[in-house]
């Protein structure tokens, strides 16, 4: 009796090795697909990947608590990094304003070329308007004429 159990005992630690085997292979494979999507993912769409970084590490950085010690260490980098970014857009602003008034495009120009604009437009749409409006009188002279002639031939 005690071989058979010791027989039914070994049959199924070798079931279980060959269950833990395949196992390990299928987590190899899947993880070597992966692999090979995610590096194909990141030839097509680098941007995709590093925006998924981004907001992975936001994710991390809203949920893991800060320490006290992080706090006192990190607190000026913040300070710099927010000072610099604001500084970055000033500068951004200042040169964007500056080429835009060096080819002439300054508020008051920008409002003459809407208003200009706006006349033209308000133009096109008047002569448009004449010019139906004659075609449209024209046509019922035409159609009147041919009334009467058929009238007075009949």
């Amino acid at each position: 009796m005690t071989d058979h159990n010791h027989a039914d005992d070994h049959g199924k630690l070798r079931d279980s090795l060959d269950t833990a085997k395949s196992a390990v292979n299928d987590a190899v494979e899947t993880t070597r697909e992966l692999a090979h999507q995610t590096a194909h993912a990141a030839e097509t769409n680098p941007l995709a990947i590093v925006a998924g970084g981004i907001a992975l590490g936001a994710l991390v950085g809203a949920i893991v608590p800060r320490s006290a010690k992080e706090k006192e260490l990190l607190a000026p980098v913040g300070k710099r990094l927010g000072a610099t970014a604001v500084a970055a857009f000033a500068a951004a602003r200042d040169s964007g304003k500056s080429e835009l008034q060096n080819i002439g495009f300054t508020k008051g120009a920008a409002k003459d070329q809407v208003k200009t604009l706006f006349q033209n437009v308000a133009g096109a749409a008047a002569t448009a308007g004449k010019a139906a409006a004659s075609a449209g009188t024209q046509e019922l002279r035409h159609a009147d004429d041919q009334a009467a002639a058929q009238t007075s031939a009949a």
